[in-house]
């Protein structure tokens, strides 16, 4: 550790409300890299910046300084002749969005090397959900994942130990000293990974509702503002959709089953409106934002990379390349086995959904085995939900909420259960809301 400062003086100086200068920002994230800042000092500057904030120019500087804890992915050498976009959600339930999108922005010339995560709580994993393809290698080594970029145009992995290790060891700390919800840390936290896979531009999809971290429009929002600002500000351009989280997004809730729910929707055999709309929103921001297309074209490049079957041929190239099989699409009961039980759930009485907590719906997934208390857990890939309906939907007797998708009968009670409970059931269909409400462009939009 360099003699500059003391991590006590600058923990003194936030504490007390003061704004940090760049230099004293790189020495606390050298320091948290290679642990010459201790565990105590580290969980002390976590809470003066949870209690004073920081400004959106220390988070651009505390971000850069994570970006460049570890490795930073450079594509110069590897030629892709293609803009390298990436986009990250900030997590709900049924949220398979990202395994549609790498495929239709590779189909429609955009270079997507996407590092994804697994769920925690009652929000899905994207890398969870490719688990459950058998063979599929979410940590190839460096070499491949360059051929796989360069000839298909995606690949979705997860993080490596190289990238960011300032992060890693700040979220932990920050995990156990209830210092996880504030925004300067989760920008530094969320861009410190995706800008180190060395991305011309990143599109973020911010969830508010009762299934999303960020509940209230307005917290979702600043949360928006504050990612997109610091990453114009790290060099990166970025926009932000702010997208409904008060229903499941698509119709099914696990992993095996979104992977299904995605080759139906890649393969234009069941396509769900709201999924589609918010797939097509984010994939329509990130070609205009690479400059690949329009406001005006990119929609119609997502919708016939769709509708001629390009897309599709994408997902069935990325997986085959990283290890799966090479007959997914054609064969996914083959490759994507399901749990034996199958469980309609009933509504207690006819009408229409007029409110869903989606949150007991993303735990539901979880008493039936398919997501984690703690990371440590395994998971059940073959459970879920399926058939899944969403506000103002009629339900009855015939008409079920959901089918569970069940191991044994008891995890299918407690689910049935939980899910019941999440349901108010109106006379009469509410009024729909649009899924994507707004778009956010930085501090000032």
């Amino acid at each position: 550790m360099t003699a500059d400062f003391f991590p006590q003086e600058i923990i003194r100086k936030k504490r007390d409300g003061a704004a940090l200068s760049k230099a004293e920002i790189d020495f606390m994230v050298r320091g948290i890299t290679d642990n010459s800042v201790t565990e105590g000092q580290i969980s002390a500057f976590a809470m003066a910046v949870y209690f004073q904030d920081m400004t959106m120019q220390e988070r651009i500087w505390l971000t850069k300084a994570m970006v460049h804890s570890g490795d930073v992915m450079s594509w110069t050498d590897a030629d892709l002749g293609r803009p390298v976009v990436d986009k990250h959600s900030t997590g709900g339930v049924g949220d398979k969005v990202s395994l549609m999108l790498a495929a239709i922005v590779a189909a429609c010339g955009g270079a997507v090397p996407m590092i994804s995560g697994r769920g925690l709580g009652h929000t899905g994993g994207t890398l969870d959900k490719l688990d459950s393809i058998e063979g599929y290698n979410t940590a190839p080594d460096p070499k491949l994942l360059t051929k796989v970029v360069k000839n298909i145009g995606c690949a979705i992995i997860g993080q490596t130990a190289d990238l960011a290790p300032a992060d890693k060891r700040f979220y932990a700390i920050r995990d156990v000293t209830a210092t996880v919800e504030s925004i300067s840390l989760i920008t530094a936290s969320i861009l410190s990974k995706k800008l180190a896979a060395g991305l011309d531009a990143l599109i973020m999809d911010v969830k508010f509702g009762s299934g999303a971290f960020k509940q209230k429009i307005e917290d979702a929002e600043e949360l928006a503002r504050s990612i997109v600002t610091v990453s114009n500000g790290a060099g990166v351009p970025t926009t932000a959709l702010l997208t409904d989280m008060n229903e499941v997004l698509g119709t099914t809730a696990g992993n095996a089953v979104e992977v299904r729910e995605t080759i139906d929707y890649l393969m234009g055999r069941k396509v769900d409106e709201r999924l589609n709309t918010v797939v097509v929103a984010l994939c329509s921001e990130m070609l205009v934002l690479a400059g690949i297309a329009d406001e005006t074209t990119a929609p119609l490049a997502v919708k016939g990379a769709l509708s001629s079957g390009t897309a599709a041929e994408k997902f069935a190239q990325m997986v085959a390349a990283l290890g799966g099989p090479t007959d997914l699409m054609t064969n996914p009961d083959k490759h994507l086995p399901l749990a034996p039980i199958r469980r309609d759930v009933i509504a207690p009485k006819r009408g229409f959904i007029k409110t869903l907590d989606t949150r007991e719906m993303g735990v539901s997934v979880m008493d039936l085995g398919g997501g984690r208390h703690a990371a440590s857990d395994p998971i059940d890939y073959g459970v879920g939900l399926v058939n899944i309906k969403g506000i103002g939907a009629k339900v009855g007797p015939r008409n079920p909420v959901a089918t569970i998708i069940a191991r044994t009968e008891d995890q299918a009670d407690r689910a049935e259960n939980r899910i019941l409970a999440a349901l108010t059931i109106a006379g009469e269909a509410p009024t729909k809301t649009p899924i994507v409400l707004k778009r956010v462009t930085g501090e000032h939009s």
